[in-house]
């Protein structure tokens, strides 16, 4: 189980044992050692291919992205990129797991990443809309 801290910008990272109690074994950063300012976190998922988790963090204005470790479930840091844009509230994958949508709520813009699938790593595609504060995206599938 993967808990983000909206307050301090951590996600920890929880195991079960057979009795299904959870117990902290790991604490990771969505922000940069160096960062100084006020700042929030907002969103967290995890990849289709349970390989990759994703934070965005507000007042760094980022997305972070971190590997899933497939045995024990702790993340290592990969990349914090931009978001794009003020805020990022809310982000979603796409069902095939190929582009991250930033909705960056400060800004009312929408971003576009292209997500790379052997690394997870986020690349920028750029605006892709705007919209009045926008805090929620969603992906509708089927028919």
């Amino acid at each position: 189980m993967y808990v983000l801290g909206e307050l301090d910008s951590t996600v920890t990272v929880f195991a079960n044992d057979a009795k299904e109690t959870f117990r902290s074994i790991q604490k990771i950063s969505a922000l940069p050692a160096s960062f100084s300012g006020s700042n929030s976190a907002a969103e967290i998922a995890i990849h289709p291919n349970g390989k990759f988790l994703y934070t965005s963090n507000r007042g760094d204005d980022s997305i972070a992205v971190f590997a899933i470790d497939r045995a024990t479930g702790r993340l290592t840091f990969l990349q914090r990129i931009s978001s794009g844009g003020k805020a990022p509230r809310h982000f979603a994958i796409d069902p095939t797991g190929t582009h991250l949508l930033a909705a960056n709520q400060d800004s009312g813009n929408l971003v576009e990443f292209d997500i790379i699938p052997t690394t997870g790593r986020l690349k920028p595609v750029g605006e892709v809309g705007k919209a009045a504060s926008p805090v929620c995206l969603v992906f509708v599938t089927g028919n």
